[in-house]
């Protein structure tokens, strides 16, 4: 029998029971690598065998999802012992004229193709098909079992800091099995219970004692072990509860008064033909923009590049809009992902929020829209920080992770249309990716550039990821094709965008 690792978090399995064939719950990126000129080897059988060297480094790459009976509980992650290296990384095909824009196509048609649940959930599609021997590679993972914080580990087994791949130390001996034994279970029951109990009111309210699960996946042992959660959670939330009176206070004071409602106000998201019903299709585009001249209009505004990114972003949005005869008078709000892993956590688990911010798209000036978008940011952050203390509180919540209930929602949701007639929660979601400042290297080819590619969902078709990588921005655009069929023509007017930008605030485009 497969070894249960542990058990999916709520914030993790939600991800799972959002998921519809119209809505993907996974994450990837597009990489263009430069092979070298003396390159003979096969590169896809050279990177498998690489990558199958050092899947040891990232262990839930092994994992796979095992469901409770009913789904009465949140799965867990168990270790695949029937994996395969072959039905995870494939040699991918481009029609001709095999270039760039034909590849982003097929990206996004790959993108939009569900995960297989069976298997561990992750893929990679090699294409070593494209002009001036360059070479791509697609991968995707679901957000379930990995967010940006935690790609560490994924990025360990593909990348080197230097044309020559590093040699990694073999992977430890397999451990012997241990016997399950009933008796085992009570008995770390009893003592578990024994060690709360001894302990005073107010330290079993702030005390973290280990709860033992009996980790089977028979009926009686998943409402065991769904009981126990129960009890965990209770005692974690009254533990957090002078936390929650306090957030709750501090975020009382900060709403006081008409200017700060009127702020609310703003972050109200107006509909507009971006918004609504979402296909099962994606279309894909890809643009990279210079970071020395980003951080130059940052340094000029007294801004951070992060605001920079918001208003190129807005300024092309805002004229696919006008193109169309579609911008509202209230202006549109994006999501803005915010990281809540702490320092050195590399776990296989999502520690993501987010925060809405007003981009501004009624002002028609570039100069002062950036001004507005920071001015509005600051006070975005500001109402979002008490959010970010409660999180740790919230991201094992049984309201979060309901299996049924949310499964339910999210079906129910996706077929009545309602997206199309209620307002939508933001327009687009807007995310930046810090990556690394210097080259990196993929069995000998130099990574080029590293284009993300993301989730869209009903009522936001359009998603702007980039990661930054060396001296540049690559973004990456991800759209719903009922919404965005030809979201290129956005990803092109972001260089025209910079350049009015640039201008606006004394700079000279290049």
């Amino acid at each position: 029998m497969a070894r249960t690792i542990r058990k999916l978090t709520a914030a993790d399995a939600s991800y799972l029971y959002l998921e519809t064939p119209e809505v993907p719950m996974h994450i990837g990126s597009m990489a263009i690598f430069q092979l070298p000129d003396n390159y003979r080897g096969d590169f896809f059988e050279d990177l498998k065998t690489m990558i199958g060297r050092r899947l040891h480094l990232a262990p839930m790459l092994r994992w796979k999802l095992a469901h409770t009976p009913l789904d009465i509980d949140h799965p867990s992650w168990t270790e695949d012992d029937q994996f395969d290296i072959d039905r995870h990384i494939f040699r991918g095909a481009l029609p001709a004229p095999s270039d760039h824009a034909t590849l982003q196509r097929i990206v996004g048609w790959l993108h939009a193709k569900l995960l297989n649940r069976a298997r561990p959930l992750w893929e990679v599609y090699v294409f070593d098909c494209l002009p001036d021997n360059q070479v791509a590679i697609y991968s995707k993972m679901h957000h379930a079992c990995i967010d940006g914080g935690a790609g560490a580990a994924m990025a360990q087994i593909i990348y080197d800091a230097s044309p020559s791949p590093r040699e990694v130390d073999a992977p430890p001996a397999p451990k012997t099995p241990t016997t399950d034994d009933g008796r085992d279970f009570v008995s770390a029951l009893v003592a578990s219970s024994l060690e709360f109990w001894t302990l005073g009111e107010q330290e079993r309210l702030s005390a973290s004692v280990e709860v033992p699960r009996t980790g089977k996946s028979d009926l009686v042992s998943v409402l065991v072990d769904s009981a126990i959660q129960g009890l965990h959670q209770r005692n974690k939330f009254l533990a957090g509860l002078p936390q929650v009176i306090e957030m709750a206070n501090e975020l009382g004071n900060k709403l006081i008064g008409a200017s700060r409602l009127d702020d609310l106000r703003k972050l109200v998201a107006p509909p507009t033909i971006i918004n609504g019903s979402i296909s099962s299709e994606r279309s894909y585009a890809t643009v990279t923009l210079p970071m020395t001249r980003m951080k130059a209009i940052a340094a000029k505004s007294g801004t951070k590049l992060n605001d920079v990114v918001l208003a190129v972003s807005s300024g092309v949005v805002r004229e696919h809009l006008l193109e169309q005869g579609a911008l509202p008078e209230k202006s549109l709000t994006a999501f803005v992902p915010i990281s809540t892993r702490e320092a050195g956590d590399s776990s296989a688990s999502n520690k993501v929020m987010g925060m809405i911010c007003s981009l501004h798209t009624e002002i028609e000036d570039q100069k002062q829209r950036l001004e507005a978008i920071v001015a509005d940011s600051a006070k975005s952050k500001e109402l979002t920080s008490p959010f970010r203390r409660l999180a740790p509180l919230v991201e094992d919540s049984i309201a979060l992770g309901s299996p049924m209930g949310n499964q339910l929602f999210a079906l129910v949701y996706s077929r009545s249309n309602l997206p199309n007639v209620l307002p939508p929660a933001v327009n687009v979601a807007i995310s930046n990716v810090p990556g690394p400042r210097v080259a990196l290297y993929a069995n000998g080819a130099e990574l080029l550039h590293s284009y993300p590619v993301s989730i869209v969902t009903h009522g936001m078709g359009l998603n702007i990821t980039l990661q930054s990588y060396r001296d540049h921005l690559d973004f990456g655009f991800t759209a719903a094709a009922n919404i965005l069929p030809n979201v290129q023509s956005l990803a092109d007017a972001m260089p025209i965008e910079l350049d009015r930008l640039e201008r606006a605030w004394g700079l000279a485009a290049s």
